[in-house]
């Protein structure tokens, strides 16, 4: 994609919109007060913030958890579209092709509702169109009979290769683990040769990806070690990362966690998580593991914003807090709505 504009002046004020948006985020003090509400109490408390529009426009035709879940959809897929709408150049380009992340996660939700038999009316209601699949082109997936029709639908897309390779096995085993797994892996090269491509702030593209990869690679490793799976993980991990995947594969292959957490740590680079490791030890459950990765994983993205306050890093930022926080809000409202104490539903919140 070629440059847009001239100069710094459009760079700068697109970093400076995104730390205003992010500013406007809720802070950790809000979900405090929310684990202590009702769900009616807090989808009332939702609709005084950024959600306010959705919630009014969706008031008429949803309730309770529904009209939360479809709101928060809305409103998430409405703010990358602008933000899409107001980056340029290289920006823009780096922008979009992260959000294609967003077509995989619907692309899933859509063959996993289809297959188990659930409702595209409740499909839509958790969809993101903030993808290059647009809402129309959601739809026309909803309305296709079966998965396999799903799939061809997806002809000439950048997802198709791999729905063609994948699809049998994960319809005779019931398991689209395989797939999903593969379809980031594509997604996750794609992105790494785009920042590879020459344009300008590639490299710290590269940076900001190679952190995520990281996170996921470690995130897989003891999810797999705690299913106690053995033999070859190779596959399931993420290339392009810190490790390649034969390092992987051999840490992965050790007995001792210990010793696992030892080879983690001794990567120059991994200083960031390496307190976090330390708490496995400890043999904390591996839900508890992943929402402090993650946690870790915003914090160090935090840093490189930081770092490189004029770039795609800003924007980054904001799109994986903004997502987290719906993350969030969804999490309240189902756990509210399922009666969980507020000590569980905290439990699941990435503050």
């Amino acid at each position: 994609m070629a440059e847009v504009s001239t100069g710094p002046a459009p760079y700068i004020y697109v970093c400076t919109r995104m730390r205003v948006r992010k500013a406007k985020l809720l802070p950790r003090e809000d979900y405090l007060r929310m684990l202590n509400m009702s769900l009616p109490e807090i989808t009332r408390f939702i609709e005084e913030t950024e959600y306010k529009s959705e919630i009014d426009e969706l008031g008429a035709s949803f309730r309770g958890i529904d009209l939360v879940e479809v709101a928060l959809s809305w409103n998430l897929a409405k703010e990358y579209q602008k933000i899409l709408e107001i980056t340029p150049g290289a920006l823009h380009q780096f922008t979009m092709s992260y959000l294609r992340q967003w077509d995989i996660q619907n692309v899933l939700t859509i063959l996993r509702g289809k297959y188990q038999g659930v409702k595209a009316g409740r499909i839509k209601e958790i969809l993101i169109p903030a993808g290059k699949l647009d809402r129309v082109m959601l739809d026309r997936l909803l309305a296709e009979e079966s998965v396999e029709r799903i799939a061809d639908a997806l002809r000439g897309r950048s997802l198709y290769p791999v729905l063609e390779r994948e699809l049998s096995a994960a319809m005779e085993t019931g398991s689209f683990a395989r797939m999903e797994n593969e379809l980031y892996k594509e997604f996750y090269r794609s992105i790494i040769a785009d920042s590879k491509s020459g344009v300008k702030g590639g490299p710290v593209f590269l940076e900001y990806i190679r952190l995520e990869i990281d996170i996921r690679n470690v995130q897989n490793l003891f999810r797999l070690r705690m299913g106690r799976m053995d033999g070859d993980v190779r596959d399931m991990m993420i290339p392009g990362g810190s490790f390649s995947v034969d390092e992987l594969q051999r840490i992965a292959g050790m007995e001792n966690t210990d010793d696992v957490i030892d080879a983690f740590q001794k990567k120059a680079g991994f200083e960031s998580i390496s307190a976090l490791l330390d708490t496995v030890r400890e043999k904390r459950s591996i839900h508890e593991i992943e929402i402090e990765l993650t946690r870790i994983m915003l914090g160090e993205m935090e840093r490189l914003s930081k770092r490189y306050p004029v770039s795609i890093c800003p924007i980054l930022v904001y799109l994986e807090k903004k997502k987290f926080e719906v993350q969030n809000l969804r999490a309240l409202a189902r756990g509210k709505e399922a009666n969980l104490s507020s000590e569980r539903i905290g439990d699941y919140l990435v503050m």
